[in-house]
């Protein structure tokens, strides 16, 4: 899969500020409502998650994948990218502060798997990763990531 192809420009927004993880969330899901994935509603119910369960979804170093279940909110499977000009702490522990939110929707439990084989093979490419944690607009980062797809 080319994550280039999942992420429309609408669906990307660069070196964003966010004054604290809600906020940067919030730009996350705005992203993802702005691409037709999801309603508003759904960002509220990935602020909700993490009231919830705390920061679990600071999966990597400077990498949160924001997201909740599958719901009535989620018009359609998709992803967002906000990458951030300052990283925000989320609270966790290992992996704090953040530099890029991926916001994550899915319409069942498996519709995702392909976007996060993807996803994980960028993230696993520093170089790359850093080229598009410095790219200043979606355009730059859909032809960096249509780079890295693979052949």
């Amino acid at each position: 899969m080319n994550l280039a192809d999942a992420l429309p420009e609408t669906a990307i927004r660069t070196l964003a500020r966010a004054e604290d993880w809600q906020a940067a969330v919030r730009l996350a899901g705005d992203r993802l409502v702005a691409s037709g994935v999801t309603s508003d509603a759904y960002t509220g119910e990935m602020l909700a998650a993490i009231d919830e369960h705390g920061p679990y979804i600071v999966i990597a170093p400077g990498f949160a994948l924001a997201h909740s279940r599958p719901s009535p909110a989620v018009l359609r499977t998709g992803i967002s990218w906000v990458s951030l000009a300052e990283p925000v702490p989320f609270g966790h522990a290992v992996n704090d502060p953040v530099r890029l939110v991926v916001g994550l929707a899915a319409t069942d439990h498996d519709g995702h798997i392909e976007i996060m084989s993807a996803l994980a093979g960028v993230l696993a490419d520093e170089s790359a990763l850093e080229a598009l944690l410095a790219a200043d607009s979606p355009a730059l980062v859909r032809e960096l990531l249509a780079r890295h797809a693979p052949a």
